[in-house]
Formats: C-alpha cells, sequence, structure tokens
C-alpha cells in the first residue's frame, strides 16, 4: 500500500476514536482543556523541536511576510466577493465571515500533517509562517472588530487603549510565540537540539509526540453534525478554499525553482482551519454590548461563529488530507488552478440557482436576522 495512504488512513482512524470519545467528554470545559493541553505544551514542544533540528535560512524571516500578507489579501478578496455568494453586506453575518475566514490556526490543523507527512523543516518553516499569521489574528483582527463596533455604536466615543495593549502583550506572552524567539535565539548561538542536556532534549521530545494524536482527537471530538448549517458554512468555505489554492497557484508560478517540501507548505499552510482568536474578539465585543441598555445591531452574530469554527476544523482536515495523498499532483501550479476554480465553481452553484429564483419570483432569498 502507498505510504502516503498508509499515513491519511492512520491519521482517519486518529479522528475515528475522537469521535468515538465523544461520549465521554461531552462537557465544554473538558474540550476546552484538551485545546489548552495543545496549544500550551505539545504544540510549543514540537515547534521548539522542529526549530532547534531544522536549518534556518536568513530567506526564511520572510515567511511571517508572506503569511501576513496572504491574511490581507484574503480579506480584502472576501470583503467584495462574499455579498456576491449571497451574504448581505454590513450585516452580521458579514461581519462574522469576513472577520473569520482570513484567519488561521495552523496549530490545529496544519502543524500536525506537516511533522507526519514532510518532517522538521516543513514544520519549522510554517511555525515561521504563522508569526505573521498572529500578528493578524491578535491585532489587526481586533482593531477591524473594534472600528465596526465604534461605527455601530456611535453613542460611544472613547477608544480602548488597555484592550488594544492587553492584545500585544498577549501576542508577546503566548507560549507557542515565547518558544519560538527562545529557539531563534539559540540558533542564532549555533545551539541545536543536541546541544541540550540529554534529560531535557529528551522529555521535549517526548512531549512534541504528543501532538498529531492529541490534534486529531479534538477535532473527532469536536466536529458538530448539523447539516442545516454544515451545508450552508461548508459552501462558503469551499469558495475559501478554492480562493486560497488560486493563490498559492500564482505564488508558485512566480516560484517555480522551489523544493517539493516549500511547495507543500506553500499549498496546505493557506488551507489551515479558521482560529480562534476573532472569536474571541468578537466575544468581547458582544460582552460589551450586553452591558449597553440599548443596541441597534449586533456587531457579530455568535451563534453563526460558533458554528463556523466547528465546522472548519474538519474541512481542513479533509483538505490537507486530500492533498499530501496525492502528493506530487498538488506541487503542481496547474493542478492548483484547476482545483482552485473547481471550488469555487462548486460554491457558486447554489446562491447561483438561489439568484435565479429570486429573479424568477422576485422575492429576496437571503434575509439577515439580527
Amino acid at each position: 500500500m502507498n505510504i502516503a495512504v498508509q499515513k491519511t488512513l492512520s491519521l482517519l482512524l486518529l479522528l475515528v476514536i475522537g469521535f468515538l470519545l465523544r461520549g465521554k467528554l461531552k462537557d465544554p470545559a473538558q474540550q476546552k482543556g484538551l485545546k489548552t493541553l495543545i496549544l500550551t505544551v505539545a504544540l510549543p514542544a514540537i515547534i521548539f523541536v522542529a526549530l532547534l533540528k531544522a536549518e534556518i535560512q536568513f530567506d526564511l524571516l520572510a515567511l511571517p511576510i508572506l503569511a501576513i500578507a496572504f491574511n490581507v489579501i484574503l480579506y480584502f478578496i472576501l470583503k467584495f466577493t462574499l455579498p456576491v455568494f449571497g451574504v448581505e453586506k454590513d450585516t452580521p453575518s458579514y461581519r462574522t465571515y469576513l472577520l473569520l475566514f482570513p484567519s488561521l490556526a495552523p496549530g490545529l490543523s496544519c502543524f500536525p500533517f506537516l511533522i507526519e507527512y514532510l518532517g522538521d523543516d516543513a514544520l519549522a518553516w510554517g511555525a515561521l509562517a504563522d508569526i505573521g499569521n498572529k500578528i493578524f489574528v491578535l491585532v489587526i483582527a481586533y482593531l477591524i472588530a473594534m472600528r465596526w463596533y465604534f461605527k455601530i455604536n456611535t453613542q460611544i466615543k472613547t477608544g480602548n487603549g488597555e484592550k488594544i495593549k492587553s492584545l500585544l502583550l498577549s501576542l508577546i506572552n503566548e507560549p507557542i510565540n515565547i518558544v519560538i524567539l527562545i529557539a531563534l535565539a539559540l540558533i542564532s548561538f549555533d545551539l541545536h537540539l543536541d546541544s541540550l542536556p540529554g534529560f531535557m532534549s529528551s522529555a521535549i521530545s517526548t512531549l512534541s509526540n504528543l501532538m498529531t494524536p492529541l490534534v486529531l482527537i479534538f477535532i473527532g471530538i469536536a466536529v458538530v453534525f448539523n447539516w442545516k448549517q454544515i451545508r450552508k458554512i461548508t459552501g462558503l468555505l469551499v469558495i475559501r478554499s478554492g480562493l486560497t489554492f488560486l493563490l498559492s497557484g500564482l505564488i508558485l508560478v512566480f516560484a517555480p525553482q522551489l523544493s517539493y517540501t516549500a511547495i507543500m507548505v506553500l499549498v496546505v499552510f493557506p488551507q489551515s482551519a479558521i482560529s480562534f482568536w476573532p472569536f474571541a474578539h468578537m466575544a468581547s465585543i458582544t460582552g460589551l454590548e450586553q452591558k449597553q441598555e440599548k443596541v441597534k445591531q449586533k456587531t457579530f452574530d455568535m451563534e453563526l461563529a460558533v458554528n463556523i469554527l466547528a465546522v472548519s476544523l474538519p474541512f481542513a482536515t479533509l483538505i490537507m488530507l486530500t492533498v499530501f495523498s496525492f502528493g506530487e499532483l498538488f506541487a503542481q501550479s496547474s493542478t492548483l488552478f484547476i482545483v482552485g476554480f473547481g471550488l469555487i465553481g462548486l460554491g457558486v452553484i447554489k446562491p447561483l440557482l438561489n439568484w435565479i429564483n429570486e429573479k424568477s419570483s422576485y422575492e429576496p432569498v437571503y434575509k439577515e436576522e439580527n
């Protein structure tokens, strides 16, 4: 049996185990604890090991810039295309999709596959790229959310400098970012994993081995089967995925000399699941709105946001498994363009049919519930 297929089947088995454990971990606090263990222990450990094993070149420091450029480009593309796909502009749903969809959560979706299929170098490159993504989801996304909040709630004239300050501190204090900074500092002094005391490197390596099984089990536990919501959200996730494949294909056209590993990172990193951080900003703003006596319009649709996150994890996992199962095929720009346009076309079918029905009946199809 093909090695890639064997890896895919083994990872799918871990997803099934997670699904079977749903009954044992129904409490949201238990699931939150598992996610905390992943993000504060297993993920920092595997990134630390990967960075100290990898050969980091100076030109790789451009990866964070490329990542944040991707976030911003996708944000502006979605800003103008979401209404075309049936999401009414300047509504809570529109703002929810627009803030969430450009964000990436590679730690919960992409990194386990990078380490399993490509090895330490690929994971190290992904970790460096995630620095730029973190700046977007922690700082830029919050500033965008607050701008919308003040635009809607015109009676509020003061800013929220303390909150911005706390978010900047969280960017610095997050375990993953601390680990990356420490690892880069050690590398700058030509210190690698084998330079550390044996007991320390062994303990960190053991912790890093927890990463893949924990993440895939967590995805199996977190998936939600609400078919009505899944169909609607999945349609837009398909379009998001198609746009992302097109952007990756464009970069590959201008950089055909990239190695296979670099190409795979370029393709799968932007396909990561949607980040939890913009959701945290939404929750914060919703809390502010709940304290007000009168709210003309909600800034975000929190129920929609929760469902987007729940569907995004298994969807991203399916994309990762597909890409790595066909490996070399997805390393070609022609494939990326075909798949990208194909996914966008698939996502357009339902809005197009609704538009035709709307024209024939002269009745609005999409109604926003505030």
